[in-house]
């Protein structure tokens, strides 16, 4: 039961019941449309007057024809609708030809429904002109609210980018970005300046302070060093601003499994922490980097209503990060999750863990490049996408965000493990691609960004083949150094010279720190 319950969510039942209500509406047209005519052909043709008791007959047997049909057509139309994707939102429902997946649908509901009704005796068949009216008009009703929807939601969208340009001058909005310094955060921090925004960044520089050094000049730029964790530190952050965007955590897989008490404490806890402290300091909007990787590993393609399936530490405290938030989310706090698809492209805090930039840095410097699986699928957004996915999310009405979750990326940036590989050998021509089949990185997810780009009008601007250009260049032209170099992975910075003990044995407070024992206390548990 625990498995199914991601799938009655509310907005499913209301989807599944508006059909429902569809498909009852249509079959009684046709039912409708089929006997007043026959109906009405009867009685211009009996001799003498037609009587209110005439009328009150053939309404009686219409009535009862779509009564013995019309539970049995729902039960099979919303069975076949489920099946084809309509609530989980399959990849043909939602690509371009989603009309012909409603009419396929709708076709295959009604011969089912044919069938049982004229082949199984306790069953009342239908005529089969009323059928085929029926049919016609189901599929218009079905296939004409869903695109009123989608015009409905790109205009309210539209409505609200073009509401929030032209609203009046006034005091330049703050934001607070924890997380500042980082790989996405220092992106972030120069487009929230160029639109006006004041500016601060909480960071404890754990990966350095260079790729915030030319803003630390900036009339609306402040920097506050500290720790996530340390609540004086976010308190005195959290002053008088806006906005809050959370991008300060223990990011990736490998770097998370170091220490999963820490990273429980980092991703968690202080979550948890700091959006208590935003919600007491009545911050407008509350904006939390997640990720796309706690859909896990599984078939089909992927929205914001499917199950999560977090196979690793990291997408496992996502998840529960989420769901702290949302369980905050009420009239006065806004929550906003953006599931990240995974990040490539370069930035003032380069980093060569990641898929993209580590691949395409491997062909350029090496000369070669392995591929490890394959057939994975992984969906993909240029990191200068993602802070604009954030700048929208914090400037778009109220509700069209509040606590929503939208996937961050692009429907045509899925690609299996292989197919980048092919993308990198293609970009860096002179380099050599090699595959090996066993060993392959066990998540597997396709994703749909449908929602956002509906709600929120967005779509990315640099494609996956721009991102390897664009890394392949900086490298050969010196303005990063060798990609192997500790300061450009997570994992290797905690990893290597003490990096994580001096992280994790700062002070926290007690009231929001996750369990853990000293370093002795753990060391003498195992001995």
């Amino acid at each position: 039961m625990n498995r199914l319950r991601p799938y009655l969510t509310l907005p499913i039942a209301m989807r599944a019941l508006a059909d429902a209500i569809m498909v009852n509406l249509g079959l009684f047209a046709g039912i409708a449309v089929r006997f007043v005519g026959y109906v009405g052909l009867v009685l211009l043709l009996q001799s003498g007057p037609v009587t209110a008791d005439d009328v009150r007959r053939s309404l009686l047997v219409l009535a009862g024809v779509y009564a013995d049909g019309a539970p049995l057509l729902t039960a099979i139309s919303l069975i076949v609708f489920a099946l084809s994707g309509f609530y989980t939102r399959g990849r043909f429902y939602l690509g371009r030809y989603k009309v012909i997946a409603i009419l396929q649908a709708v076709t295959l509901s009604y011969l089912i429904f044919g069938f049982l009704t004229y082949f199984v005796p306790w069953f009342t068949p239908n005529p089969r002109s009323a059928l085929a009216l029926g049919w016609l008009f189901t599929g218009a009703a079905l296939v004409g609210t869903r695109l009123w929807a989608s015009l409905w939601l790109r205009f309210a969208g539209l409505e609200a980018r073009l509401t929030s340009e032209a609203r009046p001058a006034e005091r330049p909005p703050s934001a607070l970005v924890i997380g500042g310094a980082g790989y996405i955060g220092s992106v972030l921090c120069r487009q929230l300046l160029a639109q006006g925004y004041h500016l601060r960044v909480l960071d404890l520089a754990l990966y350095g302070e260079e790729s915030i050094q030319a803003l630390l000049d900036e009339p609306n730029f402040e920097y506050v060093r500290g720790d996530s964790r340390d609540i004086e530190a976010v308190v005195r952050a959290m002053s008088n601003v806006d906005v809050v965007i959370h991008l300060g955590e223990i990011v990736g897989d490998p770097a998370t499994t170091l220490d999963g008490l820490l990273t429980q404490e980092v991703n968690v806890a202080a979550t948890r922490m700091v959006a208590e402290v935003a919600k007491g300091a009545r911050v407008k909007r509350f904006v939390y980097a997640s990720s796309c990787s706690v859909y896990g590993a599984g078939e089909g393609v992927f929205d914001e209503q499917s199950a999560l399936n977090p196979v690793s530490l990291y997408a496992r405290a996502k998840m529960d990060a989420e769901r702290i938030l949302l369980s905050l989310n009420d009239a006065d706090f806004h929550p906003v999750i953006l599931r990240l698809a995974t990040v490539y492209g370069m930035s003032p805090r380069p980093r060569f863990d990641l898929v993209v930039n580590l691949l395409t840095a491997k062909a350029v410097t090496d000369g070669e490049f392995t591929v490890f699986g394959g057939g994975q699928w992984r969906p993909f957004v240029h990191v200068s996408d993602v802070a604009r996915a954030i700048m929208l999310a914090l400037e778009a009405r109220q509700e069209s965000v509040k606590g929503q979750v939208f996937n961050v990326g692009s429907d045509s940036q899925n690609y299996t493990i292989t197919a980048l590989g092919e993308l990198v050998r293609e970009g860096v021509p002179e380099s050599r691609l090699v595959q090996q089949d066993d060993g392959g990185d066990p998540r597997n997810y396709r994703v749909s960004f449908g929602k956002i780009h509906r709600q929120l009008i967005f779509e990315p601007q640099v494609t996956v083949a721009h991102g390897i250009h664009e890394i392949a260049e900086a490298i050969r032209a010196g303005q990063v150094g060798h990609y192997a170099a500790r300061r450009y992975s997570n994992y290797r910075t905690l990893n290597e010279d003490n990096g994580l003990e001096a992280f994790a044995e700062r002070h926290i407070n007690d009231l929001y720190a996750a369990p853990r024992y000293s370093r002795l206390a753990k060391d003498a548990s195992t001995a």
